[in-house]
């Protein structure tokens, strides 16, 4: 798998205001959160790295390239739509994806370790995968998370709103050109599509893999309670990043 496709164009709106930049430049362990996303792209094994932008597209794109140095080659793609659901930003990446992709989101801490398991093993051939979280104890905005049901390693359903489900969605995918055909679909239907209608889509079809993040660390740093402890965590292992 050599692309990753990084999902930056969104607006922010519950941590923005607290912090004065765009929320892929929000800096934490002094750096910001666009070059943890490249740098969790190079531990994957990826060589390209597709940036989708939208708000303040201008401003990441300038910052990306001031202050990223390292091997990935850096592509922007402009999402004008970015107030409609992320989805759409996906399907502004769709000309430019050769095969399976790696899938994140510029505003999810990632440990890079977690993104290693890509790097050793067979891109897929079809559907997607989800990375889940089933350490519920530990999600620190369970309300707002993206609930997910998995059975026998498959995705069943997923939602913000389910209230059987046994795993969150940690925002890190391995997907192939058929998400991309499922939010088409899915935009066609409705006019707008979000990643997780892409996935119910793909979940139906029995197309859409789970697979467990495992002892690692993630955060969606969507608050400032999300940003203070993706803080406290670098600083606990500042030694070791």
């Amino acid at each position: 798998m050599k692309q990753a496709v990084i999902l930056a164009a969104g607006l922010g709106s519950r941590l923005t205001p607290s912090v004065g930049v765009p929320k892929p430049l929000v800096p934490v362990g002094g750096r910001a959160l666009i070059l943890w996303a490249l740098q969790g792209a190079e531990r994957a094994g990826c060589e390209e790295a597709i940036l989708v932008l939208g708000y303040c597209g201008d401003q990441i794109q300038e910052f990306v390239q001031r202050h990223y140095v390292g091997p990935l080659r850096c592509r922007f793609v402009l999402n004008p739509d970015f107030e409609r659901q992320n989805g759409i930003s996906v399907l502004a990446a769709s000309a430019y994806v050769r095969g399976a992709f790696l899938l994140l989101m510029a505003d999810h801490f990632v440990e890079g370790t977690a993104l290693e398991r890509f790097r050793k093993r067979s891109a897929l051939q079809r559907g997607a995968l989800l990375v889940v979280d089933s350490r519920l104890e530990q999600v620190l905005d369970r309300e707002d998370a993206t609930k997910v049901r998995v059975q026998e390693g498959m995705v069943v359903d997923i939602g913000k709103d389910l209230t059987d489900y046994n795993a969150v969605d940690t925002g890190i995918f391995e997907a192939t050109p058929d998400l991309i055909h499922a939010l088409e679909q899915v935009v066609a239907s409705h006019g707008d599509a979000s990643l997780t209608d892409g996935v119910r889509l793909l979940a139906r079809h029995r197309l859409m893999w789970a697979e467990e993040l495992g002892p690692y660390f993630w955060q969606d740093v969507d608050t400032p309670e999300a940003y203070a402890e993706v803080q406290r965590w670098i600083q606990r292992k500042a030694a070791t990043l």
